[in-house]
Formats: C-alpha cells, sequence, structure tokens
C-alpha cells in the first residue's frame, strides 16, 4: 500500500474514504505499513482531525481487526461503562456487580493505570488470585451464568488498537480526540452490548482537563455508538480533586468493598448511583431515574451488590473472602498520619499531584514492564471547601518503606492547599449529561438534569 499520498492529504486538510481507512488499518495491523508512516498519519489526524464519516471508518477497520462477543438469541440486555480516567476513581468495581444485582449484564472489560491515572485491572488485581486475563469464550460463559465479567483486552479484541495505542503513546498524540473516541468504542463495541454509559472526566487530574473538551469527547463516543446501534449516554463527572478518599490499588479495592457494604464515601456513591441509574434506563429494567435509583439503593442495601462481588471474584480466581474480610489485601509496611499544616480551608486536592506520588512509591508503572506495588497510596480525608485546624489529621500516606513515607509526605503538602478562603469553587460532582439528543447541565439533586427537577417540584 502507498500510505504517503494519505499523509499529504490528511495533512492537507483532506479526506480519507472508508475504502482507504480499511486498506491502512489491515495493512498496518499486518505489518505491511511501517510504524513511521503510521506516526505521521496520526499527527495530521491530530492536528487536522476526522470527519465523521471517516470517524466511522477508522473505527470500524479496529473493531473488525479482531474477535467480539457474541450473545445472539440472549434477551438479557447488556450495559457497560467506561470512565476516561482520574485518581482515586474505583466507581467500576462498585457498580459492575450493583448493576449485574439488578438483573443487567455487565460485561466489563478494563485497562491499566496510565499516566497519573489508576488502572481498574491494577485495582482488581490486588485481590490475592484475581485473574483479568480472561479469553472471549470465558467471559461470554461467565457473563451468561454471573451477568458479570471484569477482564482486560484480549488478544483477540480490536489487536489494531493495541498496536495504535502504542504508537500513540510514543509519538505525541495520544490527546487527539478522534484517536481516544476510535480506541474506547472499538473495544467497547467488541463487548456485544445493547448499551454504553460513559463517565468522561473534567478538571484538573483529567486527561483532557477542559469542559468543552470533554464535551466533545462525549459527543464523539456518542456519536459513534448510536450509528453503531449500540445506544449511548455519557455524564461529565468533576476530577479536579480525588473521587472518594483512598488513592491507591488495595486501598482503593477495600473502599469500593466498603462501599458496597453501605459503607463508602458520599460522593463515590453518588457519582456510582448516577451512572448506575443510566445503565438501567438504557437496559430498560427501569422506566424512571428515581425507580431506577431505588432499584440500585435497595440492591445494594440487601447485600445482593456484594454478593455478586464475591461470586465474580470466586469465578476469577480470587478469594471471595476479601468481600468480609480486605485486610487480606496487600498491605504497606510503612503508614504515617499527615496533618493540616496551618488552620485555614483546604482550596484544592490536586489529583494529578497525588496519581504522580503513587506512582513514584510503586503503586503505578513508568515503563510498561514495571511491576506494582498494590499496597502503597493514600488516604485523604478532605475535600475542598472543608475547615481544617493545624495539626488535626487529614491524610495518611502508605509506603514500603522510611523512604516512600518522606516522599508521599512531601507530596500531600504540595497537593494538599490550605488558605483563609475558598478562591475558586470545586467543579460540579456530576455537572452534565449528553445523549444523541444534546447536553443537559445537571442539577445536584440525584444528579438529575435541571429541567426535570424543575418539573419535579412544579409537581
Amino acid at each position: 500500500m502507498f500510505v504517503v499520498p494519505l499523509i499529504e492529504r490528511k495533512r492537507d486538510g483532506g479526506v480519507l474514504t472508508p475504502a482507504e481507512w480499511r486498506e491502512l488499518i489491515a495493512a498496518y495491523t499486518a505489518g505491511a505499513v511501517p510504524d513511521y508512516q503510521m506516526s505521521a498519519l496520526l499527527m495530521a489526524v491530530l492536528w487536522r482531525g476526522l470527519e465523521r464519516a471517516e470517524l466511522g471508518a477508522l473505527t470500524d477497520a479496529m473493531l473488525s481487526s479482531g474477535d467480539r462477543l457474541a450473545f445472539d438469541g440472549w434477551p438479557v440486555p447488556r450495559v457497560d461503562k467506561h470512565s476516561t480516567g482520574g485518581v482515586g476513581d474505583k466507581v467500576s468495581l462498585v457498580l459492575a456487580p450493583l448493576v449485574a444485582a439488578c438483573g443487567v449484564a455487565v460485561p466489563m472489560m478494563s485497562g491499566r493505570g496510565l499516566g497519573h491515572t489508576g488502572g481498574t485491572l491494577d485495582k482488581l488485581e490486588a485481590i490475592p488470585g484475581f485473574r483479568t486475563g480472561l479469553s472471549l469464550a470465558e467471559a461470554k460463559a461467565q457473563v451468561l451464568k454471573l451477568h458479570c465479567a471484569m477482564l482486560g483486552q484480549t488478544p483477540e479484541i480490536a489487536p489494531a488498537d493495541k498496536q495504535l495505542y502504542a504508537l500513540r503513546d510514543v509519538s505525541g498524540t495520544v490527546a487527539a480526540i478522534p484517536l481516544i473516541a476510535a480506541s474506547i468504542m472499538s473495544k467497547k463495541l467488541a463487548e456485544g452490548l445493547t448499551g454504553l454509559v460513559l463517565d468522561v472526566k473534567h478538571g484538573g487530574g483529567a486527561f483532557l482537563p477542559p469542559t468543552e473538551t470533554a464535551l466533545e469527547l462525549a459527543r464523539t463516543m456518542i456519536a459513534l455508538g448510536v450509528d453503531r446501534g449500540c445506544p449511548t449516554v455519557a455524564l461529565l463527572t468533576a476530577m479536579d480533586r480525588p473521587l472518594g478518599r483512598a488513592c491507591g490499588n488495595a486501598l482503593e479495592t477495600e473502599e469500593a468493598i466498603q462501599t458496597l457494604l453501605g459503607e463508602g464515601p458520599a460522593d463515590l456513591l453518588e457519582v456510582t448511583y448516577a451512572l448506575g441509574v443510566e445503565m438501567l434506563l438504557l437496559a430498560g429494567v427501569e422506566k424512571t431515574a428515581a425507580k431506577a435509583r431505588k432499584r440500585l439503593e435497595e440492591t445494594l442495601r440487601s447485600g445482593r451488590a456484594a454478593e455478586k462481588l464475591q461470586q465474580v471474584i470466586e469465578a476469577q480466581g480470587g478469594n471471595p473472602k476479601i468481600v468480609e474480610d480486605p485486610s487480606g489485601l496487600p498491605q504497606a509496611q510503612a503508614v504515617e498520619i499527615y496533618k493540616a499544616q496551618e488552620t485555614g480551608v483546604v482550596t484544592r486536592v490536586e489529583p494529578r499531584t497525588i496519581g504522580r506520588a503513587i506512582i513514584a512509591l510503586g503503586g503505578g508503572r513508568q515503563k510498561v514492564e514495571d511491576s506494582v506495588d498494590h499496597s502503597v497510596g493514600f488516604v485523604i480525608t478532605v475535600k475542598p471547601g472543608d475547615k481544617v485546624l493545624a495539626g488535626e489529621p487529614i491524610a495518611s500516606v502508605f509506603a514500603r518503606d522510611a523512604a516512600g513515607v518522606e516522599l508521599g509526605l512531601a507530596a500531600l503538602t504540595q497537593a494538599i492547599v490550605i488558605a483563609d478562603r475558598l478562591a475558586e469553587r470545586p467543579l460540579p460532582l456530576i455537572s452534565h449529561r449528553v445523549t444523541k439528543e444534546g447536553v443537559e447541565e445537571m442539577k445536584g439533586e440525584g444528579g438529575r438534569p435541571k429541567a426535570e427537577a424543575k418539573a419535579r417540584k412544579r409537581g
């Protein structure tokens, strides 16, 4: 395949045909197009973007490069959720078993930590013995039996995406919205879904911090899903501070378990419920947001969601007793309390600083081959707007040694900012709902659109 004219056309703002995208991706996956040419094309896409038909053709070509989960004739609705990544974001560990316990199948394919953000697979693998490397056949069998599987991208799913992502990671083209959208949706569409909910982060700890950029990504992915018969909805959620209290793999897994047992932090529970409501609505098992929310609350309160997590853990090789006794999770060798440096108001808890510190502690990867210390991280008990007194305990460092403790304390000093007053209001926890019809600004009460909340009050 002669690639140079395609690079030049895209560089100059032109359009590649669907047939050209299909041939190009097939040739690259087969090794017939060198990395340096594909890198040049990816950079042209970063600068020039893709038209809707081009993006669809690229996504379809990536999807067609591998196999898919198929549930032909199975009447149970299948809905997954995808997060664009953040710090302290352990929602998937709560949401998947909760929604599955409500009668919706959740074939959840997740990723590892990327940059300063944590990864669901790393959190799951903090559970001794838990196996995320399921084959498609194993994943399908487990979904049919338990309505839930939590796995990583298999070699069978969208291999073109795996190759392209590795290339984007080293060529400065990760942040291209069309490429992000095609990467995410090619994997999600391979899950045999009847619906998809997106948790798109914005704020300083997100990959794409500006709200308008996050909205553009949400609209782009929704169009891809809708065009391919997979109804897709997105919520914009805050990542200008960590979600929940725990940051770090084992610590977050323990917090997720606590949440399933009814003892989790309010912000984590609110985001989980909001996403779960959208999943139940897409699945058609509830007709209104209020009924969906009530069903989720009752399922969590009954213990059925925690029991579902136990079933998934056992099916994937882990010890289900972890849910009853999380002390079996990896434990840090050194723990130190961090105290407020002064009296005042917490104005910031900077998630990127926390995420990067976890990596420095050994809880993430600086190179692909790095091993992960699941035990390290932070528990931060304050949020922006909280009043604190000098000397008051507001966080803890979990490290492998004294040097790690010092590193962690220094990171907390940098990340947690205290001043006389709150100069800038934090982002709303859930700020926007995006569908194929458009964007709705959300209201704090239950995370529903403003118009709907006003209608309820009038009624």
